[in-house]
């Protein structure tokens, strides 16, 4: 994974990437989404710019310990294990997409799982 363009640009080269996924705007922010459930929502409203993602059981903890310089629990949805990840600070692009195919993974039917590597 490059990091060529926006934070935009590279979550819609992930995000978009899985199978169904699809774009929508939510509270003036991008949401990406399967079958209409969130997989990943970019966000803008604290002045910095960070996408929240679901995260596996007890992974919020770990990873806001190991660096909470780049890993948060966001509001609204942190409370459900949801995690903020920043990305104005030269992000690793590679374990972003990771967390990403994590978060689609947790959200997609087994049908749709089925069919990412």
């Amino acid at each position: 994974m490059t990091d060529e363009g926006s934070p935009l640009d590279c979550l819609r080269r992930i995000c978009l990437g899985f199978p169904e996924a699809t774009e929508k705007e939510a509270w003036g922010d991008p949401t990406f989404r399967i079958r209409n459930r969130i997989f990943a929502m970019m966000k803008r409203g604290d002045g910095r710019v960070s996408v929240w993602l679901k995260a596996a059981e007890g992974m919020q903890q770990l990873l806001v310990e190991a660096d909470e310089r780049q890993f948060f629990r966001p509001p609204y949805v942190g409370h459900k294990g949801w995690v903020g990840i920043r990305l104005d600070d030269d992000p690793d692009w590679g374990q972003i997409a990771y967390h990403i195919r994590e978060s689609y993974l947790m959200t997609a039917p087994k049908s749709l799982r089925d069919k990412v590597a």
